[in-house]
């Protein structure tokens, strides 16, 4: 009678969702299991649980290809891996050639003193498209340090527009790891991707990279440690008589991938079907193609013809996507659980709910990504497991590119509100700028809801004016 209900009725199925949900977030915060190990046996336990035949989940001696397990981690890797792993050494060839201190330089440099937090914004916001969150605070945390001596002024006023800058593109645009799984998931043209992404994310990162820091730094006043300007100084004096790139390569390499898809998704809605110049757009505009070029180009540019030899580039390259591992088991282990779900009929259960309550879809995944947020402190987790619940929903719906996409950023604004003490990026800027945990809180943490709430907004109130 029991496994009659949690199986097949509405609410035992939306029982069972929510326990494995409870299991998952007791294996990571609670036990400290890695979320890899964490969704993949809530996944197994979630199937096991509804029922489902132990052929579907794990296939047979023979063949496993169709199972559900094989089948979730193939149809998310097969879609991100490649784009992650080529987004990874391009940011690399760029830190590497000092193409991000060049960007900050010639920022500082335009804008002046006076307005530098707003070029410390900038620099996050252009070098934070093809670098990682922590990278892009690695490499330039050493340029705020200096500009913040300079100015005189507190070093909230510096870093807090780069971190914002850095987390905006980190969480919006391809070909970082959050917004390339959320469209593979629920089946989003990366182009769309990058439109809604920027349409929702530049006016957020406005409001809490760049009004935010200026309020906030005038009531709280943080020096620069004087370990950090030394670490700064002696970078400087290592970096003295290397010959940097130019501008426009650097703009060239950041850019091209983002033209290039971008034009394929243009293509698709202005030319007619089947023409010769939307064939080419496509296949230039593929994700994949796209940024295989621009690393062709960097390796060219930024390393053969700047001095680098093959061996160089090649211990780069590797050295760039080792630490991706972790990264993608995490991400498969989530599109297995997706799978689970789907297959399990709770996805339909909680479209029923939802449709029941009133509450819209672009709501429902916002809420639950901030709540798995919050709770687990992981911006990938919540992204993947919200997603696995989301796409059977968003899947028989009816709903556009366009539409997709916003749900997609409704999900990637969630995975960053309220960062605090369970997020290992809350860490990093407090050892990088030497900002206590209290203070912490009361800057970085209010930036993140901030850039979380008006992202959210954006969307919400785009999705009301798209078809």
């Amino acid at each position: 009678m029991f496994l009659n209900w949690l199986q097949h009725e509405t609410s035992g199925l939306l029982t069972l969702c929510a326990a494995g949900i409870a299991v998952l977030l007791v294996m990571i915060i609670r036990f400290r299991i890695e979320p890899f190990i964490a969704l993949l046996v809530t996944g197994l336990l979630i199937a096991l649980a509804a029922g489902l035949p132990v052929e579907d989940i794990v296939g047979t001696a023979q063949k496993s290809s169709d199972s559900l397990l094989e089948g979730g981690f193939a149809s998310i890797l097969g879609h991100i891996t490649a784009i992650i792993g080529l987004g990874t050494i391009l940011g690399s060839m760029l830190e590497a050639s000092g193409g991000a201190q060049l960007l900050t330089r010639k920022l500082l440099g335009a804008f002046g003193e006076d307005r530098a937090p707003l070029a410390m914004g900038l620099s996050g916001l252009i070098f934070g498209i093809p670098v990682f969150f922590d990278i892009g605070i690695f490499v330039l945390a050493p340029l705020v340090y200096v500009v913040a001596r300079q100015g005189k002024r507190s070093i909230l006023l510096y870093c807090l527009p780069l971190v914002a800058g850095l987390s905006m593109t980190h969480a919006f645009l391809p070909p970082h790891p959050g917004p390339v799984v959320a469209a593979g998931l629920l089946g989003v043209d990366l182009g769309w991707i990058i439109l809604m992404g920027l349409a929702c994310g530049l006016p957020a990162f406005v409001v809490a990279g760049l009004l935010y820091p200026v309020w906030i730094g005038k009531r709280i006043t943080l020096p620069v440690p004087a370990d950090m300007l030394a670490t700064a100084d002696e970078l400087a004096a290592k970096r003295e008589g290397q010959r940097d790139p130019s501008l426009g390569v650097v703009a060239l390499i950041i850019g091209l991938p983002m033209v290039l898809i971008l034009g394929a998704t243009f293509g698709s809605i202005t030319l007619p079907e089947g023409s010769g110049a939307l064939s080419v757009l496509t296949f230039l505009g593929n994700p994949t193609v796209a940024l295989t070029i621009a690393v062709l180009l960097s390796f060219w540019l930024l390393g053969t013809r700047r001095g680098m030899t093959g061996r160089d580039l090649s211990e780069l390259t590797s050295g760039a996507l080792r630490p991706l591992g972790m990264l993608l088991l995490v991400v498969g282990a989530g599109g297995f659980f997706g799978k689970v779900l789907a297959e399990t009929g709770v996805g339909d259960a909680l479209a029923g709910s939802l449709q029941g309550v009133g509450l819209p879809m672009i709501v429902s995944a916002y809420v639950i990504s901030s709540g798995l947020r919050i709770a687990q402190g992981s911006a990938t987790v919540a992204i993947v497991t919200t997603g696995g619940i989301v796409a059977p929903l968003v899947g028989s719906a009816g709903l556009s590119q366009a539409q997709l996409a916003l749900i997609a950023v409704a999900i990637a604004a969630g995975s960053i509100i309220a960062s605090h003490v369970n997020d290992g990026g809350f860490w990093i800027i407090s050892r990088y700028f030497g900002i206590p945990v209290s203070d912490m809180l009361k800057t970085w943490t209010v930036l993140e809801t901030l850039l979380s709430l008006v992202a959210f907004g954006m969307a919400a109130g785009i999705s009301l004016m798209v078809a």
